[in-house]
């Protein structure tokens, strides 16, 4: 299940809620102040409170730009069979959650491409509106022309191939199309983001080298961070990828434990006797319709005295299983875990049937350290 963002909701898209995060208003605060000293300049004789308000509409244009970019996001993830779970307008801008498997190098491609080229496109809109305009120096044409430069640079820098830009996606797309293995691709934009996070860092520090200059302190903080944004978003973006293919592999066969059936009101004793001589097992209860209870804890039955065995019931040591817990024997990958997240209801062992016999249990522990060891890479 996806973790929604927290923030105030303000419609809905695509059948999901539009969250502003209280981050987006720290970004709105810090875009004002840094776009504000370009309208003096443009304007000079314009007193604070319109330098501010002029300022602040270029930061509402812009995040009405992020906004369409998420939009079309959501709207070609929605067209492609996924569930939008939210749209959120955050400090780095925003974001699109959707829910379901991408099992198609295309559709991942496509739901990843239409974001930049959504702002491309609204570049082009407000360049044209630019150049309309009867005087390049009003106001009006100012917030034109910011609007045609911050959405071109964010479809540009977007389209970069390297995760976790939409580009990095639609390169992870192709080599996984080229290789058939989808964590391929996702390792492969993973050093490719964490390159041009570098470059971004470098770029700031050896450029104004090259031509002469000292590096601007300003300019190289605003690079560190995006270049440490990057970074960690293609590094996650590996962790995710290689704990994705984990899952991909899960089996119930390969981590179920056999059992044996006893039906309900039997002793004790019986119990112990059906487990005996099979190595590692579990008893499992079924009730007169062949219906799972619960499994028996070895250390509850162990517990009986050995003289009493015979006339106490199972059901003295018997764990029961939630209602409707059971998995099936061909269950595996993603649909194994979302089943357990679903009815296993916090228990520790479930059982497994085969065409409605049971037939093992699962301990949804082990199902959990299957999973662990590529979420720590």
């Amino acid at each position: 299940m996806t973790q929604r963002s927290s923030g105030w909701r303000i419609g809905r898209v695509a059948g999901a809620p539009v969250l502003v995060t209280r981050s987006w208003f720290v970004a709105a605060v810090v875009l004002t102040l840094l776009f504000a000293p370009t309208v003096r300049a443009f304007a000079p004789a314009m007193g604070t409170v319109g330098v501010l308000v002029v300022a602040f509409a270029f930061v509402l244009l812009l995040f009405a730009s992020v906004f369409c970019h998420e939009v079309a996001h959501a709207l070609v993830a929605r067209a492609r069979g996924h569930r939008v779970d939210e749209l959120a307008l955050t400090l780095w801008g925003g974001h699109t959650a959707y829910s379901g498997a991408v099992r198609r190098p295309r559709d991942s491609a496509l739901i990843a491409v239409v974001g930049p080229l959504t702002n491309l496109a609204l570049a082009a809109a407000f360049w044209f509106l630019f150049t309309a305009q009867s005087s390049s120096s009003s106001i009006p044409a100012l917030l034109l022309y910011a609007g045609a430069f911050s959405n071109a640079f964010v479809g540009a820098f977007n389209l970069l191939p390297g995760l976790p830009l939409d580009g990095g996606q639609v390169l992870e797309s192709a080599v996984w199309a080229l290789t058939g293995s989808r964590t391929t691709g996702t390792v492969a934009a993973g050093w490719v983001g964490r390159a041009v996070g570098l470059a971004v860092v470098l770029g700031a520090l050896v450029w104004p080298l090259v031509d002469g200059r000292s590096p601007d302190l300003f300019t190289v903080m605003w690079a560190a961070l995006i270049g440490a944004f990057l970074w960690s978003g293609a590094s996650e973006a590996m962790r995710a990828g290689r704990r994705r293919d984990a899952v991909s592999r899960i089996d119930v066969r390969t981590l179920m434990t056999t059992a044996v059936v006893v039906p309900a009101g039997s002793p004790v004793a019986e119990a112990g006797r059906a487990a005996r001589g099979h190595g590692e097992v579990a008893v499992v209860v079924v009730d007169d319709r062949g219906e799972p209870t619960g499994w028996v804890d070895p250390q509850a039955a162990a517990a009986v005295p050995a003289d009493q065995a015979a006339a106490v019931p199972v059901e003295s040591a018997l764990v029961p299983f939630p209602a409707g817990a059971a998995v099936a024997l061909e269950q595996s990958g993603p649909e194994l875990l979302e089943h357990l997240a679903r009815v296993s209801g916090g228990a520790r062992v479930v059982p497994v049937t085969d065409g409605g016999r049971v037939v093992a249990v699962l301990d949804v522990a082990r199902v959990a350290a299957a999973v662990r060891p590529a979420g720590r890479r």
